[in-house]
């Protein structure tokens, strides 16, 4: 790898030293990039006694046990020089290594900038100075008494002769931009779905079955922590259909089905071996050696991988490097999965000019997954939203998926789509917390085996000549409404759970109006008003509703996600609950 930096940016900006922190991390590791600090100034109007408390722009790159070259960019034979050590350096230690270019800018930082503002004494001087071409032209006819001045234009000359005639006759500009004949789209050229197509993600129940046998069994030679083996004895009771499919087991079963049928998974970010809410131990720890133990790993014996990275404690450099591989491997479901979903704040320049635009900006389709744990259970602001309303604001044009599963099995499909699917869109899914372990989140192994992704769950049980409220919601949110449903035996409302919220399924969502025809129409949150998919259902609802509005129940406006008292957060809750079954 080959990565240019500007000098301002390789000492300002942070995520340069999350990346430089991979370099030797099995995770992430590329055996070694070659860094090229441009150093002519680039943020300008700073001077460098402003822009960074080290004598030299390379020094946060000191944190590495790795050379730092710094080389004057006019001595073009030094420059040289170094570029080679460089590279036979990164080839024969697959270390990084970074050349700190130092030379000027003639001009400004665009067409409308004047340095000599700024940097008045700096640019006199530049302006008097030779261009490198002259200065080295006259720094080997210096050195050498056979060559002389024309000697050194004649070579120049020629340079450009040739280089426009190859120009002019061997490269064209179609050619730069078709990928027609390259390796690129013979891999990806059969991705030509739609995200609305029909995808069989079924599996034969009894192979499933087998496959989570193998996946729950613990080898003799492996000695886990006894809650471990407790829990993975409660495991196989799941798989052998004594108990309901809980969360972690829909997870599991869609991975396992996935990488022995040739698909590679990826799965990274911060405790995800684990589980941030220690679900899903798919990766074992012997208590006596210390050696780790990935079941998913030993299926079959042409399986693909299963890898699961616990990341360090970065977002925006993991963010970028899975949305990377996700680029180049298209074949592969690549996840990375927030500790909490409010988390991914700290991504939000990848995911704003990156993941959410790559089809827009650069033509490229990425099947990246984003798994946000996102709810409201009383820990405060910082772990309660993954902000939705932010995504939702970023969908248009089927750029990307959003939903936010009830249910193991809609988890279980919408994974197995994503690789089965013709077509690579980012699939964002707010991902659960409490809902891993609620007693009513469960599925059986028939739905994982013969069910399919499903937008939207009805309220199959309501009867809509009693109906006189449909409520839309999504996420956590139903089990707290269908809990009090149940409690006071109100079929006056009816409960319907929106599971994908973009692409919005209004077809469905037209169905269930239809069905509740004069009900009212209302939209149940968690979140705040101005945050949750709130702003953008009001709209959504109301075009299925020919423009007449929805009502709202939720949080009121905030400017903060979520309160950090948890008796406060029990007393809205309630009172979200009271409001949509209070008709008074």
């Amino acid at each position: 790898p080959l990565l240019l930096h500007g000098d301002a940016a390789f000492a300002g900006q942070g995520i340069v030293a999350e990346t430089l922190q991979m370099s030797g991390l099995k995770g992430y590791k590329t055996g070694g990039t070659i860094h090229v600090i441009i150093n002519n100034q680039i943020g300008f109007t700073t001077s460098p006694i402003d822009a960074r408390s080290t004598p030299y722009c390379s020094d946060i790159a000191r944190m590495l046990a790795v050379p730092i070259f710094h080389v004057n960019g006019e001595d073009i034979e030094a420059v040289a020089a170094v570029a080679k050590i460089a590279a036979e350096w990164r080839q024969a230690f697959h270390q990084d290594v970074v050349i700190d270019l130092y030379c000027y800018r003639k001009w400004g930082h665009n067409e409308g900038d004047e340095p000599s503002f700024t940097q008045p004494l700096l640019y006199d001087v530049i302006k008097k100075h030779p261009s490198a071409q002259v200065y080295y032209s006259e720094k080997i006819i210096k050195e050498n008494d056979a060559i002389s001045r024309e000697d050194t234009q004649a070579v120049i000359s020629d340079s450009r002769e040739r280089l426009s005639a190859h120009l002019e006759n061997e490269i064209s500009y179609e050619s730069y931009t078709s990928v027609g004949q390259t390796p690129l789209r013979e891999r990806w050229g059969e991705l030509n779905g739609t995200i609305y197509d029909e995808v069989d993600t079924t599996i034969e129940l009894s192979t499933l079955q087998e496959l989570l046998r193998k996946a729950n069994t613990i080898p003799d030679t492996l000695k886990p922590h006894r809650k471990i083996v407790r829990l993975f004895k409660e495991r196989m009771k799941r798989v052998e259909g004594e108990l309901p499919v809980d969360w972690a087991i829909g997870e599991q079963a869609a991975y396992a089905s996935l990488v022995t049928a040739g698909y590679k998974v990826r799965l990274s970010g911060q405790d995800v071996g684990r589980g941030t809410f220690s679900h899903r131990h798919a990766v074992l720890t012997d208590i006596t050696t210390g050696e780790e133990y990935i079941s998913l790993n030993h299926l079959t014996p042409d399986q693909a991988t299963f890898e699961a990275y616990n990341s360090f404690l970065s977002e925006a450099a993991v963010l970028g490097f899975e949305h990377g591989y996700s680029l180049d491997l298209p074949e592969s479901l690549i996840l990375w999965e927030a500790q909490f979903g409010d988390f991914a704040n700290g991504a939000q320049i990848i995911i704003d000019n990156f993941i959410m635009a790559t089809e827009q900006k650069w033509g490229r389709q990425s099947g990246l997954v984003m798994l946000l744990p996102h709810g409201y259970e009383g820990q405060g602001p910082e772990h309660s939203s993954a902000r939705l309303e932010r995504f939702l604001q970023l969908c248009a044009e089927d750029n990307i998926v959003v939903a936010n599963c009830s249910t193991p099995a809609n988890f279980f499909h919408i994974l197995r789509r994503q690789v089965l699917q013709r077509v690579r869109k980012p699939l964002v899914i707010m991902s659960p917390k409490s809902l891993l372990r609620h007693p009513k989140c469960i599925s059986s192994l028939d739905d994982l085996a013969n069910g399919s992704f499903r937008p939207l769950y009805p309220d199959e049980s309501a009867d809509p000549d009693k109906v006189e409220r449909l409520v839309f919601c999504s996420g956590k949110i139903y089990y707290e409404l269908l809990e009090r449903k149940e409690e006071i035996q109100d079929s006056r409302v009816a409960l319907c759970r929106l599971e994908r919220l973009y692409p919005f399924p209004s077809q469905l969502v037209s169905e269930e109006i239809q069905r509740f025809a004069g009900a009212e129409v209302i939209w149940c949150q968690e979140e705040p008003r101005n945050m949750g998919a709130w702003p953008m259902m009001d709209e959504w609802l109301a075009e299925v509703l020919s423009g007449r509005p929805p009502r709202y129940i939720g949080r009121k406006k905030a400017a903060s996600p979520a309160t950090g008292s948890p008796s406060a957060h029990k007393r809205e809750q309630r009172a979200i609950v009271d409001s949509t079954f209070n008709f008074d």
